[in-house]
């Protein structure tokens, strides 16, 4: 009895000092900082040297919303700027933003002609003039980023602009893409949380790797945006991104004597 005690003593110290190694071991392991994260995201999307030749890109896209499919087209020039056109039901609503500011047409808000952008809206938004987005060269940009946790398989990385803008992003850790964005945004003059998901991820000639599937909330509604045509390195006339000047009202024909 004494030597079967003495076994499953043995037993139980072997078995805890064995989980203790494997915590330890575990312990041991570093656990990536933010920059890592965001280091391994630049890499995955093809790293410094193809983001790096990526001058422009234009794509043409399918954006459906309430049942309705509408083509979008988009030109980036990097950071010189970037404008949306979609066509909605035969309305055209436009979307710019420059390295000096934003304007935007929207009818459906009442905006028939070209209109500046508030600064909050602007600041929240002009990071899309960039090519590899906020996250890429974020230090240079005046930008920080902080390490929130997970959110099951994703890594939680809190981008903060140097105007004091917030974004969580969430990254795959194993493909180090970002699946999801999280933002403030504006609609109809209420501040509302704006999720963007983001998927298809493809490879391009020149490497950089970009989402061909984008699913964006506001909460109110949501619309989904399918990419069919991608052009990177296209020559766009910088004066694409001009806000154009409002339409003159005719000038009133006299009344001729009789």
């Amino acid at each position: 009895m004494k030597n079967l005690i003495r076994g499953v003593l043995a037993v139980l110290v072997l078995a805890s000092t064995v989980s203790l190694i494997a915590q330890t071991a575990q312990t041991a392991q570093p656990a990536l900082t933010a920059d890592e994260i965001v280091s391994k995201y630049v890499a995955a999307v093809g790293g410094k040297d193809a983001i790096g030749q990526v001058k422009s890109i234009y794509t043409e896209s399918s954006l459906q919303v309430m049942g309705s499919e509408n083509p979008s087209t988009t030109m980036i020039v990097d950071g010189v700027g970037y404008k949306s056109e979609t066509d909605l039901n035969g309305t055209k609503i436009v979307t710019c933003y420059t390295d000096k500011g934003g304007w935007s047409v929207n009818p459906m808000a009442g905006a028939n002609e070209p209109t500046p952008m508030p600064d909050d809206v602007y600041n929240a938004g002009k990071g899309q003039i960039n090519v590899g987005g906020a996250l890429y060269d974020y230090a240079a940009k005046g930008s920080k980023v902080e390490f929130m946790g997970k959110d099951g398989s994703n890594y939680k990385i809190k981008l903060t602009s140097k105007e004091n803008v917030e974004a969580m992003y969430l990254i795959d850790s194993t493909s180090f893409y970002v699946t999801s964005v999280t933002s403030k945004g504006k609609m109809q003059d209420q501040d509302v949380d704006i999720d963007t998901s983001f998927s298809d991820y493809r490879k391009t000639d020149l490497g950089y790797v970009i989402p061909y599937g984008i699913n964006v909330d506001f909460g109110q509604f949501a619309l989904s945006i399918a990419v069919k045509k991608v052009e990177l390195n296209k020559t766009i006339d910088p004066a694409v991104f001009a806000m154009p000047k409002p339409a003159e009202a005719p000038t009133a024909t006299p009344a001729t004597k009789q």
